[in-house]
């Protein structure tokens, strides 16, 4: 019954955020704006780390992961949205739901385990300055952003063939974008084995990181009262509060959502939940990340101090041609 109602179902209607006209037409100005603001804002950071060899370290190898990550979750939902929002048929085709869910969740799974071993990371450099090279070696950091992408996306191929392989009664989903829970809502069976995965899903993707997070900081936090200068404690916050508040933001909305004791979050509450992560997170790392990092931002200003000077030197070689005299 699953493969005929599938193979009879090959597209998706979105209701999205809103139905009024001149609602959808302000939110495509004002989500485009963001768009723009977080793929240009993570493209520069990346490219940033990249150009610049004070900022090839650990920490920074792993906010260009996070920022790539953050590029590729934006491109899985927000195109497809704008494009709905100017869009009198919000339709997306079967096979396109199914690689959007995959990717998003997969991204989406990724970060956390991604903000997970920043968090490790940062544990070793603060309270294992003198070892900090030897532990947190290329092989490691590269073995480390591996496994948390690929994490992600084994969680994301197993919840994906699970929720395609049940029977569908109607192929309307009430929300912007084929998310995991709203597809779950769609099926005409008993969903209570999904519900357990979900579960077991969202303790693997989002406690156990969190976990790993709160561990972390313990000993971070333990470490930086035992520095007896001001200045010290001080600067020790400081490589941490960046990454600090990206998880707060992120591991906060997350429990708050989808591991409450209650029976479960309303289509509406998994909306703005979806929305926060797919729009508002990834353009916010890039800023947080970038305002309140000096060595970020003294990278920012050598980019275009250098880009100044190329810009000098090729204005003086370039010849000036002037009209010849009569």
């Amino acid at each position: 019954m699953g493969r005929e109602n599938q193979t009879w179902m090959s597209e998706f209607i979105l209701l999205g955020l809103s139905r009024c006209w001149n609602t959808q037409v302000s939110l495509f100005v004002l989500f485009l704006v963001m768009y723009l603001v977080t793929v240009l804002g993570n493209f520069l950071i990346i490219l940033l780390i990249r150009l610049d060899s004070r900022l090839h370290t650990p920490m920074y190898f792993f906010l260009s992961v996070l920022s790539f990550v953050d590029i590729c979750y934006t491109n899985s939902t927000v195109p497809q949205m704008l494009v709905h929002f100017l869009s009198a048929r919000k339709s997306i085709p079967f096979h396109s739901c199914v690689l959007q869910l995959f990717i998003s969740l997969a991204m989406g799974s990724s970060e956390f385990f991604l903000l997970g071993a920043m968090a490790y990371d940062r544990y070793v450099a603060v309270c294992h300055p003198l070892h900090y090279t030897a532990i947190m070696h290329g092989g490691l950091c590269l073995a480390l952003a591996t496994g948390c992408l690929g994490a992600g996306f084994m969680n994301s191929l197993m919840q994906a063939v699970i929720i395609f392989q049940l029977p569908l009664c109607h192929n309307v989903i009430n929300h912007f974008a084929c998310e995991m829970l709203a597809v779950l809502r769609l099926t005409c069976v008993d969903i209570s084995f999904n519900k357990v995965m979900v579960a077991i899903s969202g303790f693997l993707v989002i406690m156990l990181p969190c976990f790993q997070v709160l561990f972390s900081y313990a000993r971070i936090v333990a470490a930086i009262l035992h520095i007896r200068s001001a200045q010290g404690r001080c600067k020790a916050f400081e490589t941490c509060a960046s990454h600090l508040t990206v998880v707060s933001m992120c591991f906060g909305t997350a429990i708050f959502t989808y591991l409450r004791p209650s029976a479960g979050s309303s289509a509406e509450q998994e909306k703005m939940v979806a929305l926060f992560y797919a729009v508002v997170t990834p353009m916010l790392n890039p800023l947080i990340y970038s305002l309140r990092n000096k060595e970020v931002m003294s990278a920012l200003r050598r980019l275009l101090g250098k880009l100044s000077e190329k810009k000098v030197k090729i204005q003086r070689i370039s010849p000036s041609f002037q009209k010849p005299k009569e």
